[in-house]
């Protein structure tokens, strides 16, 4: 008898895999990647910012980045990203502050990857700093249950990139901490119109996986987007759309490499898929 479980989940992301090991050049390679990145977040005053990293394979759904955090630098200098992750070893969410180099780290594919990054204009970063900081709210933010595929509005699961969603909400709106926070954060993302876009699931089959799939579930997604075949989750576009809108002075950086090269970029024209240089782009060759 065949194991359909087994075949359901063939190319599928594993959440709580053991990460995969690197070799010394792919090592080195991804080092150099994250001094660059820490080099362009460095680059102007501010110091907070929206990084999105390419961690998951998510393109056969034609999305970049699966992952987002909400970066910030201490007074020393250092750079660091603070994210939900799930602790497959507890069970549960956690929020983790990772250092530039293991968040570009965090990618399925050591050879190809790509990193988003929205510096806020001073001002805004330091209207944001004060809750992002305040540990009772930001832990109040997390649900008790994650999900990868999390309904960007419900209180029932959530995602690494709906905690961003709704810790913006949090940060822009002056939210008191309390046990609703989470669910007044999301009034507010409702009120000013967060719409994640909805995501073209393509089969009944996939909608299927969550039985066989740990970390993904439909049951918190509304009837009708199950019968269209599409979710609408929070993921890094979104988050990014939503920044750009609230912040209009965002200044947006993408970096990416390959195995011959990295590739800087600024402002919303994406990097071309394989991490091919255009006109204007810094380059950066790997030796």
């Amino acid at each position: 008898m065949p194991n359909f479980a087994s075949s359901a989940n063939a190319g599928l992301p594993r959440f709580c895999d053991k990460d995969p090991s690197l070799t010394v050049a792919e090592e080195s390679r991804l080092l150099r990647f994250a001094a660059i990145v820490r080099q362009e977040l460095s680059a102007g005053d501010s110091d907070i910012a929206l990084i999105s990293r390419s961690g998951l394979d998510l393109s056969r759904f034609g999305i970049r980045y699966s992952h987002a955090a909400l970066a910030w630098r201490a007074t020393s200098g250092t750079w660091s990203a603070r994210q939900l992750y799930y602790a497959c070893d507890e069970g549960k969410p956690r929020i983790f502050d990772q250092g530039v180099a293991g968040f570009t780290m965090g990618t399925d594919n050591p050879a190809l990857g790509y990193i988003s990054a929205l510096r806020l204009p001073l001002a805004a970063a330091d209207a944001l700093r004060p809750a992002l900081m305040d540990r009772p709210r930001v832990l109040n933010l997390v649900a008790e249950q994650y999900s990868a595929n999390a309904y960007a509005y419900s209180l029932q699961y959530q995602n690494c990139n709906q905690w961003v969603a709704e810790m913006l909400a949090v940060a822009w709106s002056g939210l008191p901490d309390g046990p609703d926070l989470r669910a007044r954060a999301q009034d507010w993302l409702r009120e000013n119109r967060y719409a994640p876009e909805p995501v073209p699931v393509g089969s009944r089959l996939l909608m299927w996986l969550p039985t066989f799939v740990p970390l993904l579930h439909v049951d918190d997604h509304p009837r009708e987007d199950r019968d269209a075949l599409q979710l609408r989750v929070s993921l890094p576009a979104s988050l990014e759309t939503l920044m750009r809108q609230r912040v209009p002075g965002s200044d947006r950086v993408e970096i990416c490499h390959n195995e011959r090269q990295i590739v800087v970029r600024h402002g919303w024209e994406p990097i071309a898929e394989g991490c091919q240089a255009g006109p204007g782009d810094r380059v950066v060759l790997l030796d």
